[in-house]
């Protein structure tokens, strides 16, 4: 009798992960978001037009790319030449696209000669597909 409660046990259990695995199947054909932390340093002499550029670029993209969901600018409290942004697309293609749009072209020209250094990190989220609230 327990080997047969074991067998039935088993098999649902091999079912439910067959279910699992084919759903999963679709789930895993959906981009996953793409964040990063973009670490300037900025020009101190610069600082304000950059501030200035920082937040025409990021007011524009969060309201004309549906694909931008966080670009959130943050200065070092220490050091306010230290700029950090976080930055989540919803998909690789988003990322691309915003790369390639408009406001972030005249945004990255403009304000090339205020930075001083810049290091792009990739992450991978700890929580993936968490939701960004409005």
């Amino acid at each position: 009798m327990k080997r047969n409660v074991f067998r039935q046990g088993a098999a649902l259990l091999y079912a439910a992960l067959l279910t699992l695995m084919a759903s999963g199947g679709a789930a895993a054909q959906v981009s996953p978001q793409v964040v990063h932390l973009a670490k300037l340093e900025i020009y101190p002499e610069q600082l304000e037009n950059y501030k200035a550029a920082l937040k025409e670029h990021t007011e524009t993209a969060l309201r004309v790319e549906p694909g931008v969901l966080t670009l959130y600018p943050m200065a070092d409290a220490k050091q306010p030449t230290h700029i950090t942004v976080l930055e989540i697309y919803a998909s690789q293609a988003a990322y691309q696209a915003h790369l390639k749009s408009p406001h972030f072209l005249k945004y990255k020209t403009s304000t090339l000669k205020m930075v001083k250094s810049l290091e792009l990190i990739d992450t991978v989220p700890l929580v993936p597909a968490m939701p960004v609230k409005q």
